[in-house]
């Protein structure tokens, strides 16, 4: 499975990166080919490609703010590939995240 999901906080610190890390974490756990775009304080690292969000089978908004770039999912959104959730949800239960994403 492709998975593509962006990370954000209000601050841009902490839970943005350790979203990232779980994200990443339990991808890998499960064989997954995944990639993370972080939108924090540092601005928009590891940024994802128009052509990576289309490929992907699921994309994952880890946000609490709103974020650069937000359109790029709308396909997806459409197609019922989308899943928001706050980054304190990801970084307490990654394995529920992931196992939601299956479903879809």
């Amino acid at each position: 499975m492709k998975v593509v999901a962006v990370t954000a906080c209000p601050t841009g610190v902490a839970h943005t990166y350790m979203a990232q890390e779980a994200i990443e974490k339990e991808c890998r756990k499960r064989g997954y080919e995944v990639k993370v775009e972080t939108q924090g304080s540092m601005g928009i690292e590891n940024e994802l490609e128009q052509e990576e969000v289309d490929a992907a089978d699921v994309v994952i908004l880890a946000v609490a703010i709103s974020i650069e770039g937000e359109d790029r999912f709308e396909e997806k959104m459409d197609a019922g590939k989308v899943i928001q959730i706050d980054p304190g949800e990801v970084i307490k239960h990654p394995a529920d995240l992931l196992d939601k994403a299956e479903k879809l």
